[in-house]
């Protein structure tokens, strides 16, 4: 089971992974902890990742998919991983389906946890966060008693800078002219699976986890 989970930004991808993970006992492999990691243990092209992203530049195609595929030769990827943030290109699609043979491993399916652009916008521009505590909560869909007020320790709430409707708009508007190249290459491969992410958390575990022992 070697799975590529995707989603656009605020799809609840981060949960359904960590779902996954405990249903299945598998690795969640993100682009982030792979760079992290790569840096920490000081692997060569971790160093070139840590002198990218240190001056502010793209770390480079061919640093990442050498990173990603030092991640995935490791044991615990052997049976089954869930590969999340990579790839994003149709390049890096291309690299990736070069390098899983190469590592004795094999792509068996793709999901796309999907939610319409307005409703994402939606539950960004709702979110508030306690100042005090972080605890989390939104207008319509988990409000607090009193507005404005968290219920856990009576600090006040804010709005993400991140959550506004232009910034929201404008990642949306990057993630689908990124995306849909990759969705139409995995539809032509017959590994794409899409999922509706506006049901509830549980029921879009269980969908996913349905098409996994499917």
């Amino acid at each position: 089971m070697h799975i590529l989970l995707m989603g656009p930004p605020g799809a609840g991808k981060g949960t359904q992974a960590a779902n996954l993970v405990k249903e299945f006992a598998i690795p969640h492999i993100s682009t982030g902890d792979m760079f992290r990691a790569a840096v920490k243990e000081g692997t060569e092209l971790g160093k070139q990742a840590k002198a990218c992203m240190d001056s502010g530049k793209l770390v480079p195609d061919a640093v990442t998919i050498g990173i990603v595929k030092e991640r995935l030769a490791k044991p615990d990827c052997e049976k089954r991983f869930i590969l999340d943030g990579f790839p994003r290109t149709v390049e890096q699609a291309d690299a990736l389906s070069k390098i899983l043979p190469e590592i004795g491993l094999k792509l068996t399916r793709v999901l796309n946890i999907n939610v319409p652009a307005a409703e994402l916008i939606e539950r960004a521009v709702g979110r508030r966060i306690c100042k005090k505590c972080g605890a989390t909560y939104h207008i319509k869909f988990n409000p607090t008693k009193v507005e404005g007020v968290c219920d856990e320790c009576g600090g006040d709430l804010y709005q993400r800078a991140d959550d506004s409707e232009a910034t929201m708009k404008n990642r949306l508007s990057v993630y689908e002219a990124q995306t849909k190249p990759l969705i139409d290459y995995y539809q032509k491969a017959g590994l794409y699976t899409e999922i509706d992410g506006r049901q509830a958390i549980d029921k879009v575990t269980s969908d996913l986890v349905n098409v996994l022992k499917g």
